[in-house]
């Protein structure tokens, strides 16, 4: 069982709890958005797998790795929010919102440049005759969503009361 810890004041919940939320909210991220990458682009559309610089049988091999980890990180996430859903505090569902736009945007923003660009392992979509909007798009996104989280964690920390 998880061990209560007391929320000073009942003002935001105690920092190891706004952390806790945050962490597991990062890890459901980047687990539901390399989940989502791998089902999407990788099997129903086929349009890369995670490492295309060789043969289909390796490509094959890395995209079920690569969805094994992403499978992974989600379940654990949701196990940690599980086992800390005795510590609720106000603006938590906010703070795990935000962690998981975090999450999500941070791994998108780094496998749209990272793994696209610098290092090369694949493209979005390597057989499209011009990369560029399918870049602007995955890039793109990632950024709106890494914002959105952003704006969610600052509506959730708890109220300044420093004026008064």
């Amino acid at each position: 069982m998880a061990q209560q810890t007391a929320t000073p004041g009942g003002q935001g919940g105690a920092p190891a709890d706004r952390r806790r939320t945050l962490w597991s909210g990062v890890v459901i991220g980047i687990g539901l958005v390399g989940t989502l990458d791998e089902v999407v682009l990788h099997q129903l559309l086929h349009w890369h797998h995670l490492y295309d610089r060789s043969t289909a049988a390796i490509g094959l091999v890395s995209d079920g790795l690569f969805h094994i980890v992403s499978t992974a990180l989600l379940v654990w996430g949701v196990y940690r929010v599980w086992v800390d859903r005795g510590h609720p505090y106000p603006r938590w569902v906010r703070r795990l919102a935000a962690g998981i736009c975090l999450g999500g945007g941070a791994f998108n923003l780094y496998d749209g440049t990272i793994q696209h660009k610098v290092l090369r392992l694949h493209q979005v979509r390597p057989d499209a005759a011009n990369w560029l909007p399918y870049d602007i798009a995955f890039i793109g996104m990632a950024i709106i969503i890494l914002l959105v989280g952003v704006v969610l964690l600052r509506a959730s920390s708890p109220p300044d009361h420093a004026e008064g």
